[in-house]
């Protein structure tokens, strides 16, 4: 097959430098020579082996005709995520993924409640209407009509205040870009958990979100927003733990000034 009027060379070299892996680091995960990499997307093999096509397509996870036939770099960022997360472009027309949702008698759309022991599930059917069809469902009072909400569990203690084990009411977000510091759920693709965090989109300067906790033990966390499958963004929360009147920086006051007591008394022994 020859790739003269195609768009392989130049997509993998895009895809490759919007995953900010080397030549070097992508040959190793590929098994190939890097040589081989680097002419694949110079275009200097002008006939491309059926290995090749399914190895790439299957590194990259995305079909054999959207890289030969799509020119990706022309693709906007929401179609580029919705394509990483598993939605062709070139199969579907270049359709953004619908959600899918469960609705009640009255066409009235569920909340639907991703309990503990089916986080590994739900990586895998998030999308599968009939998984999303199986979750328990609530009703609950004061939501915004047409919005779609999900309820997840927390785990840790990287948003306290907002107490562990708690139930985060959340909104479905379709355009990630707009996201500055906001409470979000976060799914990642390849880890079994939901990241409770403040969210910061960096897709335009470097295709990254920034995940801040509010506890100040944790550290920040950039995470490619191709390795991201869904963000819900934090409504409300319910929670059986009643909150102390000690607010966090009073509480961290009061550590320190208990340190400085500490360390008096070691200077007078």
């Amino acid at each position: 097959m020859t790739s003269q009027n195609f768009y392989w060379a130049s997509n993998l070299k895009f895809l490759r430098n919007r995953k900010k892996i080397s030549q070097e680091s992508m040959a190793e995960k590929l098994g190939i020579a890097r040589s081989k990499l680097a002419m694949q997307e110079t275009g200097a093999v002008k006939n491309l082996s059926l290995e090749d096509l399914i190895k790439f397509s299957e590194y990259f996870k995305i079909s054999i005709d959207t890289l030969l036939k799509v020119d990706l770099a022309k693709l906007g960022e929401l179609r580029l995520r919705e394509l990483e997360a598993g939605n062709d472009v070139y199969i579907s027309g270049g359709r953004i993924r619908v959600l899918s949702i469960s609705v009640d008698k009255n066409n009235k759309e569920n909340v639907e409640f991703v309990p503990v022991k089916a986080k590994a599930g739900y990586l895998a059917g998030y999308n599968d209407p009939t998984y999303i069809g199986k979750l328990p469902k609530l009703s609950l009072p004061h939501l915004p009509e047409n919005k779609t909400f999900r309820m997840f569990p927390t785990e840790g203690d990287s948003m306290l205040p907002i107490p562990e084990n708690c139930l985060v009411i959340t909104e479905y977000v379709t355009d990630w870009t707009g996201l500055k510091k906001t409470p979000c759920i976060v799914i990642m693709r390849n880890e079994q958990t939901f990241l409770f965090k403040m969210v910061s989109s960096q897709i335009d300067t470097n295709r990254t979100m920034l995940l801040h906790s509010l506890n100040p033990a944790y550290e920040d966390k950039e995470v490619f927003a191709g390795d991201i499958a869904e963000i819900w963004k934090y409504h409300s929360h319910i929670t059986d733990v009643i909150p102390s009147s000690e607010t966090l920086i009073e509480e961290l006051l009061r550590t320190v000034n208990e340190i400085k007591v500490d360390v008096k008394s070691l200077k007078d022994v």
